[in-house]
């Protein structure tokens, strides 16, 4: 899966950093294409993707990314921790859930969100 996200991002012009997560989500560190807004790439990968897993199998053929997706800027400052922590994916969930993680990351940035 993660070497197919990584195609799709170059195939629509994103300079592609890195790919990661584990069986629950999905890290993508890329650039913005300039001919896509940020909507529009998610949309295009997870549609793109989507398309592609339900043809391995056909227990797959259910297959189906969550409706929401949270998209962050990285400075050029930080970018080697970020890519630092999507590589080390499976090593940092086994302390914390990504739902404990994202919820956190969210109240400490004073965004607001819905559970559901």
């Amino acid at each position: 899966m993660h070497g197919y996200l990584a195609t799709i991002c170059r195939d629509l012009g994103a300079d592609l950093a890195r790919v990661g997560g584990v069986a629950d989500h999905v890290h993508i560190v890329t650039t913005l294409p300039r001919t896509l807004s940020q909507s529009e790439l998610i949309e295009r990968i997870k549609k793109a993707s989507s398309k592609w897993i339900k043809t391995l199998d056909a227990r797959y053929r259910g297959f189906f990314w969550q409706r929401g997706y949270g998209e962050f800027s990285v400075s050029q400052s930080q970018l080697d921790a970020v890519l630092a922590y999507v590589e080390a994916q499976h090593e940092h969930h086994h302390t914390r859930t990504f739902q404990e993680e994202y919820r956190e990351l969210l109240r400490r940035h004073g965004l607001e969100f819905d559970e559901r």
